[in-house]
C-alpha cells in the first residue's frame, strides 16, 4: 500500500472525521478516488467523443437552407 499525505482546511476534516465515524477512513477515501478516477476518465471519453463530432461536423458538406427544405419537402408523402 502506498501513503499519500495532502492538506485540507481543518473543517472538512472534522467533518470527514464526523461523518466517517467508526468507518476505515482510509477504505473511505480509497473509494472517494476510485469514485473521482472513474467520473474523470468518463469525463474525458465524453470531451473525446464531442470533439470527434465536431470535427466530423467542420468537414460536413453546407446545404443551404432552402435546398433543405425543398428536399425534406420532396421525401415527404
Amino acid at each position: 500500500m502506498a501513503t499519500v499525505n495532502f492538506s485540507v482546511p481543518q473543517e472538512l476534516k472534522d467533518a470527514f472525521n464526523e461523518t466517517f465515524d467508526g468507518q476505515n477512513k482510509s477504505a473511505v477515501i480509497a473509494a472517494l478516488m476510485r469514485e473521482a478516477i472513474e467520473r474523470e476518465q468518463r469525463r474525458l471519453t465524453s470531451v473525446a467523443a464531442i470533439d470527434r463530432i465536431l470535427a466530423r461536423q467542420a468537414r460536413a458538406p453546407r446545404i443551404a437552407s432552402v435546398r433543405l427544405a425543398t428536399t425534406r419537402r420532396k421525401g415527404r408523402p
